[in-house]
């Protein structure tokens, strides 16, 4: 009888996933080494060659694949266990929260904060996280909760196996220095007339980069000078005050007071806006997960949330989690 050590299982799963045993061994916090030793023990506990040399590193045979198949299946269902026996011990246990930065610092940490004042058995552990990363470890179990964000006209990918629920809407801005003549008046500021600007943005690839080049050539009918990067909103909030950029920044991430060195503005036309999306995994949800989204919720209520309760996404491209700035 072949007995199968659920920790293992997790190591093929991720094998799987990642495609190589030193990203399996960066995600999990062990030596490529023990990643292969498990990997080794495993294929002897099934009496079945799992693995395949391919180049410097390996890949799944037939078997391996049939049985990562099984693999998720059991771990799944292990998870659906594990959360409702929980439900016997009470609102207790540890919440991986993670998510862009202005995500992190005005509603992860105050969610948090909620949570633990109202259930103190539950920890909270909260990280700034890549989205790129954040989902894979969301599917995999090493993360809870994500949240990330989408821009009008930038529709991302929902992978199957998470459950997307709108948290809020908000305005994305046109942030100029406070000197600039276009900041005069107080009124919206049209595009077209920001074509010879030096523009702040953040990484390209990102969703945030696509959305200010696609809305300065769909609108203004120009191709913008992205002149300067930085995946932080603080960064591009300091090149607009010293160096003379102009941005386009959701609210979420825009200094809570009046700043005397920058005027923010309604962009032109019809209204630009960003969705922050909360991400979890299909299926049971523990009752400290439960609580930390209903705190979240909560804390978005005035802002127009929706309850994160969305259905299942399968794969394709529809209102998903998009990308910076954070």
């Amino acid at each position: 009888m072949v007995v199968l050590d659920l920790r293992r299982l997790r190591f093929l799963r991720e094998l799987e996933e990642r495609g190589t045993l030193g990203a399996v061994a960066a995600a999990l916090g062990y030596s490529p080494s023990a990643v292969s030793q498990q990997l080794a023990l495993l294929e002897k506990d099934v009496g079945v060659r799992l693995f395949a040399k391919a180049g410097r590193g390996v890949r799944l045979t037939d078997a391996g694949r049939l049985l990562a198949g099984h693999a998720r299946t059991i771990l799944a269902a292990a998870e659906v266990a594990e959360a409702d026996l929980k439900t016997f011990a009470g609102v207790r246990g540890t919440v991986r929260a993670g998510g862009l930065q202005s995500a992190a610092r005005r509603l992860l940490v105050p969610a948090a904060a909620a949570v633990v004042a109202s259930h103190p058995g539950v920890r909270p552990e909260i990280a700034e996280l890549e989205l790129e990363q954040a989902l894979p470890d969301l599917r995999l179990g090493a993360v809870d909760v994500v949240i990330g964000d989408e821009y009008d006209g930038h529709p991302r990918p929902r992978p199957s196996g998470l459950r997307f629920a709108q948290l809020l809407a908000e305005t994305v801005k046109v942030v100029l220095p406070a000197a600039h003549p276009l900041a005069a008046g107080g009124g919206p500021v049209p595009l077209e007339e920001l074509r010879d600007a030096a523009w702040a943005t953040s990484d390209p690839g990102t969703g945030h980069h696509a959305m200010v080049a696609g809305v300065c050539r769909s609108r203004g009918g120009f191709e913008p000078d992205l002149r300067h990067r930085s995946n932080d909103a603080d960064v591009q909030l300091e090149l607009v005050r010293r160096l003379g950029a102009v941005a386009l920044l959701p609210v979420l991430t825009l200094p809570r007071h009046d700043d005397p060195a920058l005027a923010v503005r309604d962009v032109a036309g019809p209204d630009l806006g960003r969705r922050l999306m909360v991400v979890t995994r299909a299926g049971t949800t523990t009752p400290a997960v439960a609580a930390f989204l209903a705190a979240l919720t909560a804390l978005c209520g005035d802002r127009g949330a929706q309850p994160a309760d969305g259905g299942e996404a399968h794969g394709g491209v529809g209102e998903g989690v998009g990308h910076r700035p954070r």
